[in-house]
């Protein structure tokens, strides 16, 4: 409890440093498991950062991600990525991310960064486990009634100047969507307890987040795409996308497909790597199979952003959604009507997906992305 309150009162002290109408950073919305920030850079140019803070804070620090497409903004975020004791505090976090931006964008520090914040960051003392061991989590870590009732007034006092943000089951995401994220967490506590947790805290936070966007998202809520996990597995996704550009031949092979097989989708495999955000997700085409738009043999797809070369942290799920389906509008994708049936030799599968990726990797690599363009592949 003591962890939580002062996680608390971290962010109390950021809002009151950095309101929403702060000239160079700002605190758009905070609580104890997520910071969204903006920072207002050179020309007025805005960019969006967010801090995923973990079961095991301050033990390990929040991991940081950017939404804005901005390269230069990588060294402050992977800076922020190796901190250790009192730096994992989301204050000192804070204060370097201000501090770095500042340097790279090559602008005065607000005043705020000159004020010594030690003073609110609370002692090793505060964060320590009950046991000893000096490891602690927000989502862990246990408490006496003792504490619990020492705790209760400073608790009121912040929640009463802080009013918690709307409740997750009241928000604008679907029962059923709910549901999935309430299990996923569910499974994610047992598996943290049991000391059996798969992928990484950094990438199974940033899915976490990505999933919840998607679930709040207007493109997916008319039906532009849908998402499903497959057997609840947060680092493999099934998309399948439903709507193209009506003004594409792509638009009508999917009415002919409709009427012939039922299906009124292309469907898309993800996988995530432990190592997400820092590297993009594996995408392949499973069903139809489709001839043009950079779909390569086994149905990898000719994309630079899905690459290491052309990744960046910023890009989001649907954002790689979107941009396949600009993709595939753009090199003339077709439905390969006549290749389709379950069985028949050459249907795409995930190994022959990988191989030819990895072949154009290699490619590229050697030759360069000159044509066609990044967006096209």
């Amino acid at each position: 409890m003591a962890c939580l309150n002062a996680l608390k009162q971290e962010i109390r002290i950021l809002e009151s440093l950095f309101p929403t109408h702060h000239e160079r950073f700002q605190v758009i919305s905070a609580n104890v498991d997520e910071l969204a920030c903006r920072f207002i850079g050179a020309n007025g140019r805005r960019f969006e950062l967010h801090a995923n803070i973990t079961e095991t804070y301050p033990s390990t620090p929040p991991i940081w991600f950017s939404v804005s497409e901005e390269p230069s903004l990588s060294p402050a975020i992977e800076r922020l990525s190796s901190t250790t004791g009192q730096d994992n505090h989301l204050l000192s976090q804070v204060k370097i991310l201000v501090g770095e931006l500042c340097r790279l964008q090559k602008l005065p520090e607000p005043v705020e960064l000159e004020t010594d914040w030690t003073f609110h960051v609370p002692s090793s003392k505060s964060t320590s486990s009950p046991s000893g061991s000096g490891e602690s989590g927000i989502g862990t870590r246990e408490y006496d009634e003792e504490e619990e009732e020492d705790d209760e007034e400073d608790d009121m006092h912040i929640e009463m100047e802080n009013p918690p943000t709307k409740p997750e089951t009241e928000s604008d995401i679907a029962a059923e969507n709910l549901l999935v994220l309430e299990r996923l967490k569910d499974t994610q506590r047992k598996d943290y307890l049991k000391g059996l947790v798969s992928g990484s805290v950094q990438a199974t936070d940033r899915l976490m987040k990505e999933l919840r966007d998607i679930y709040r998202s207007e493109s997916f809520k008319i039906g532009v795409y849908t998402v499903e996990l497959n057997n609840e597995n947060l680092y493999e996704w099934y998309v399948r996308l439903k709507v193209v550009d009506p003004d594409s031949q792509l638009y009508q092979d999917l009415t002919v497909l409709k009427e012939k097989e039922g299906k009124d989708h292309i469907l898309f495999n993800f996988f995530f790597k432990d190592t997400y955000p820092f590297e993009p997700p594996f995408v392949r085409v499973v069903h139809p199979m489709i001839s043009g738009g950079y779909v390569l043999v086994g149905g990898a797809i000719c994309m630079e952003l899905l690459t290491k070369q052309g990744w960046s942290s910023a890009y989001t799920v649907e954002a790689i959604i979107m941009q396949i389906a600009a993709t595939l509008v753009k090199g003339g994708a077709r439905i390969h009507f006549g290749a389709n049936k379950v069985g028949k030799p050459g249907q795409y599968s995930l190994s022959r997906a990988q191989q030819s990726f990895r072949s154009l990797v290699q490619y590229h690599e050697k030759n360069g992305w000159s044509t066609p363009p990044k967006e096209d592949g």
